[in-house]
């Protein structure tokens, strides 16, 4: 918007010029061809002067001021400049004092041409003006006279040509300018329009995104209850039926109860506060895995042991806290399920990643067919696979009946230092 009332002041301050100056001039001229007497040959009559005067007036009055819409049309331009350079040429032959006159074609030349053709306006424009600086024409039959004026043509073409020049880079940079700023004004505009879709879609992504932590915090509570209650009521209905079963080895079962309902009540609130697992503080992973398995094996009466292979690192909270849980669930599957006689866990920690199996000699089962989840169970290996995609880990599962089964964790070894 700025460069555009530039660009009308600048057009409104040409029209003023073009409108009083070539009339001041010609009024100017016309009083001092009529004022001072005859310049090498006699003066013409002034009833000659003054014709000559007023057509010129009147062809600008006709093309310039009486119709200034013609000024945007090259064709009815290119015939009042050349009316006006034979206008020029025939007041400079009358008297060489028409001269002031002539210098407003440099004016019309704007007019009638564009960019750089406006330096070949400048030759005829420039010589009737050369020619009135030398005295006119009687001063040609003068000896050397044609040198004077053909020096003069140089340095009026040298000087007005040097002006176009300059004038025409100034409008060149004016229209560059100016589009620059439209093409801005088109970005800016844009921008806006992308902004507000971006603010729609940001507010979108934030519903969708709460949307979603919900539904993954849902899912995490969910494993967890599973994993921690679930878990710790199954031991401690088993504990408590066979104390129930028989007096023999009564108060171990019911210390064991017992012993299970603090351990799932601390785990219970552990889980609501979204800690660590209670076997993992101050603990390497390692170690609460061999905390786990030799509780287990006391508990279900089942041999089981941990094999632990590389060197052991400390790993982001998250990944230890649901490789132990994994184990968790894989232990408890195996004391519902698979009746089995001993159990193997093989923990690995590799140069990428860190693998957890857990293999049973139990009776099996067949992976197309899993148990589907109710009261009774089937949801451990659900909860498994779910817990393993929040830390980008994946099970996979090898079974057949009476073949026993084998568990494969594996997740990325995303260390936060050395275990010592």
């Amino acid at each position: 918007m700025l460069a555009t009332a530039e660009q009308e002041g600048s057009v409104r301050a040409r029209e003023a010029w073009r409108t009083w100056l070539p009339y001041g001039t010609l009024v100017i001229s016309t009083a001092l061809v009529l004022a001072v007497g005859p310049n090498f040959v006699d003066k013409p009559p002034v009833w000659a002067i003054l014709s000559v005067s007023a057509a010129a007036a009147a062809w600008i009055a006709f093309w310039i001021t009486g119709h200034p819409q013609w000024e945007k049309r090259r064709g009815p331009m290119l015939i009042f400049l050349t009316g006006m350079i034979g206008f020029y040429a025939l007041m400079v032959w009358m008297h060489p004092l028409f001269g002031f006159f002539t210098w407003t074609g440099y004016l019309f030349i704007g007019l009638a041409l564009d960019g750089f053709w406006r330096l070949f306006g400048v030759l005829p424009v420039a010589s009737i003006a050369a020619l009135s600086q030398v005295g006119g024409v009687p001063t040609l039959s003068a000896e050397g006279g044609y040198i004077f004026w053909g020096f003069a043509i140089a340095l009026n073409v040298l000087i007005a040509g040097v002006m176009f020049y300059v004038e025409i880079k100034t409008e060149k940079n004016s229209i560059r300018r100016a589009q620059v700023i439209v093409e801005l004004a088109e970005a800016n505009r844009k921008l806006e329009t992308a902004l507000k879709e971006n603010a729609g879609l940001h507010a979108q992504l934030l519903v969708q995104a709460r949307e979603a932590g919900v539904l993954d915090e849902r899912q995490r509570m969910a494993g967890e209850i599973h994993d921690v209650l679930a878990q710790g009521l199954t031991g401690i209905v088993t504990q408590l039926e066979a104390a129930e079963a028989g007096a023999a080895g009564r108060d171990h079962h019911l210390t064991a109860a017992k012993r299970l309902a603090r351990e799932s009540l601390a785990e219970a609130r552990r889980s609501v506060q979204a800690l660590r697992p209670q076997q993992l503080d101050g603990t390497d992973l390692p170690d609460a895995l061999g905390e786990v398995v030799q509780t287990w094996s006391q508990r279900a009466g089942v041999n089981a042991n941990l094999t632990t292979t590389g060197v052991p690192r400390r790993l982001l909270p998250e990944i230890e806290a649901t490789l132990l849980r994994t184990a968790q669930e894989g232990l408890a599957n195996v004391a519902k399920h698979a009746s089995a006689g001993r159990v193997g866990l093989t923990l690995s920690y590799m140069e990428d990643v860190v693998t957890l199996d857990v293999r049973d000699d139990g009776s099996g089962f067949d992976p197309e067919q899993p148990r589907e989840a109710s009261e009774e169970g089937g949801y451990g290996l659900h909860a498994m696979r779910e817990r393993l995609t929040r830390i980008a880990g994946s099970l996979e599962v090898e079974s057949e009946p009476g073949g026993g089964t084998a568990l494969s964790v594996c997740v990325p070894a995303i260390t936060i230092g050395v275990a010592a």
